[in-house]
This record gives C-alpha cells, structure tokens and sequence, in this order.
C-alpha cells in the first residue's frame, strides 16, 4: 500500500470544505492552512519566532528568489534554508514560474525550460524543470512545485493550450527528478500545477494530466491574476471539482477573507499570499468589521484596538491612535505590528473555519463571518 503523507479527517456535507493533515519532514500540518509567504527567506516586518507564537505550521519561500540571492552555494553551507532563517517548522517553495512569469520583457520560454535575466544585475539564467528541482532540494523544502508556465487572464485560446502543453512535459521531467532526489534520501513532497487559463477543456486536459502523474499534492495556478471575483469563482469551483479528493489542494496566491472562505468551500486545503504583510506595512489592517485604514484621521484620538475581537498581541497592547501616529511617523514598528495582526487575523480565521467545519457549521460561519466583514467597513 502506497504511503500517504496528507489524511482527510471531516468533510462537512452542506459543502465541499473539509479538514485534513499533511505530515512533512518539519511536522505535521493542519488544513485548511494559510501560509505567509517569506519570498526571501524572510516573512517581512517578522521574525521566525513571531510565526511561531502566532501558530503557523508551514510558510512559503521563494526559488527563483533565493536561487539569485544568497544563491544555493549560501543555502547549502548553512544546512539548508530552515537553519539558514531559524525556522523550524516545515517550508513549501515556488518554483520561480510566477516570478519569471513577470519578467515577460526579459525572458524566453522554450520546450527544454526558460531563459531569463536576472531582475537585480541583468545576468543570464536558465531554469528547466530539473535545475528547479535541484533548487529546492538543496533549499530543503518540505513541499517544492513543479516550474510551470504561468500565463494572464485574457490570452487566446491558442496561447493557454501551447503554454498548457510546456507545463506537463515540465511536470513529466520534474517529477522523476524529484524521484531521483527522494531516492537519494531527499524527504520533501512534490506538487504538480494545474494551469489551462480561463478555458475548460484546457483545465480538464491539465487535471486528466496531474491524476495520471500521481504526483503526492496538486496546486491549482493561473487563478487570481486579474481577472474578475465572478471569473475567479466560477473557475475555482471548475478546477477543485477536477482533483481527486484523496490529496491536498492548493490554490496559490490568494489572501482576503472573502477569497479564502470561498475557496475552503470548495475544499482547498492550502492557500499563500503575500497581501496581509503588504497592506500592513501601507498601513492597513484587518478586523472583523471590514478593513481599517490606520491613517485616517478618525483614528488620531481612538484609544481602541484595531480589533476588539482580536486577542492578538498587538490588540491587547496597542491602540488604533498609536498605530496611526507610528505610520504617520514611518516608523518602521508600524509595519512590525500591523503585520503581525494581520497574519495573526488570517491564522484565526481559519483556525475557526476548521473548527465550524469540525462542526458540520461551515456555511453558518462563513455567512455570519462575511455579513459583518463587508457590512461593516471602517
């Protein structure tokens, strides 16, 4: 019998959301799980023992990042990138598709990998589906994904399905390089990426590909880059359908309240995003009355936390006027802190989404949840 690292333990029947664990090299994993995401080794504004307190698991890096710097000569010298950032718990990385993705100006995709400058000098590189694989092997990832071919929302036809057909002879390569590496005592996981843009038949093209790859997790790409909330709704709800329910799910790159309730519904189990600790550090906050704006001028005297639900640190010990006064200033505590809430905000939320599906209550929470969240914005 074929070992499984991901169990299914509760399936709500109003819907499709469910709780799970994946247990990876650093520890098990509870799901639904949001990670935050540490592009450069580093969850920005906070350290690894900030995460720690907060309760996250498993957060997120990124290898075309760290593959240009420090470089995996760095990574490699240290024992890899946990020791390297003194964290302990587990890492899932990118591949560096999305990011060379962007670079559209300064690269070439071809069938053998592609070909990009580097963003920081203008140096050459060439990233194929092994070297990605080598990448994150010698980084240590507890989940690496496959280099795939991302592509924006409003392509043609024929674009998606040529870019469709790159990213599964990618997945074929990758994956028996990460069966070469496993082989040699590598204890990471490896996720295939569905893609096929905003066009059905490519999606189910691109799934039929992830089954018959039996690779241990499967990541729905091409989402949230763009297009719609309708669009991105209609297309998540197509593509988890898709996936079988005996492994985890993972849409990548969304993180508000309402697109990670909504794809929790649908029975994904992993979601990352780099929003919470970018809009903390512009100044903006979550709560559970809808978005706060900390500079706004209606906080200068509001002696109130950000949440008064929150039982986060920062909560309990700072108030909204302080907070305004420390980003009106630039003071870089501000980005510290509000960060902090604001993955703190996202842990809790969906630490009690697991428990209202625990509870055959899902659809109760998420309901109640989002009436007061977009009813109520401050």
């Amino acid at each position: 019998m074929k070992e499984s690292f991901f169990t299914l333990r509760h399936s709500d029947p109003s819907c499709k959301a469910r709780t799970g664990a994946m247990v990876l090299p650093h520890g098990a994993v509870s799901t639904p799980v949001f990670m935050p995401v540490g592009t450069n080794g580093t969850v920005k504004a906070l350290t690894s023992d900030d995460l720690a307190e907060i309760g996250f698991e498993i957060i997120l890096s990124n290898t075309y990042h760290l593959y240009l710097r420090p470089g995996t000569e760095v990574i490699a010298a240290a024992g890899g990138l946990h020791p390297f950032m003194n964290w302990k718990g587990n890492i899932l990385t990118d591949s560096g598709g999305f990011q060379v993705f962007s670079l559209a100006p300064i690269r070439k995709i071809r069938e053998d990998g592609v070909e990009f400058r580097s963003h920081i000098d203008g140096s050459y590189h060439r990233l194929s589906p092994e070297k990605a694989v080598e990448i994150q092997t010698i980084i240590g990832s507890d989940i690496q994904m496959q280099l795939d071919v991302c592509t924006p929302w409003d392509i043609p036809y024929r674009k998606a399905a040529e870019a469709l057909r790159i990213t599964g002879l990618w997945l074929d390569r990758g994956k028996k390089a990460w069966e070469r590496a496993r082989d040699n005592g590598y204890g990471g996981k490896f996720f295939a990426i569905m893609q096929g843009n905003f066009f059905k038949d490519l999606r189910e093209k691109s799934a039929e590909a992830l089954v018959a790859s039996d690779a241990p997790g499967f990541a729905i790409g091409g989402l949230s880059v763009g297009e719609p909330e309708a669009v991105f709704l209609e297309y998540l709800a197509c593509a988890a359908a898709l996936l079988p329910p005996e492994k985890p799910r993972y849409v990548m790159g969304i993180g508000t309240p309402q697109y990670i309730l909504n794809a929790i519904e649908q029975g994904i189990d992993m979601f990352d995003c780099v929003l919470p600790t970018r809009i903390g550090r512009n100044g903006h906050v979550f709560s559970r009355r809808g978005p706060v704006s900390l500079k706004k001028a209606e906080n200068r005297l509001d002696f109130r936390p950000v949440d008064e639900d929150c039982s986060c640190k920062v909560c309990r010990e700072y108030s909204r006027a302080y907070l305004r006064h420390l980003f009106k200033t630039q003071e870089i505590l501000c980005s510290m802190l509000a960060s902090y809430h604001n993955l703190y905000f996202l842990n809790d939320l969906v630490k009690t989404a697991r428990r209202a599906i625990e509870e055959d209550a899902f659809l109760a929470f998420k309901g109640s949840f989002l009436a007061g969240y977009t009813g109520g914005r401050e």
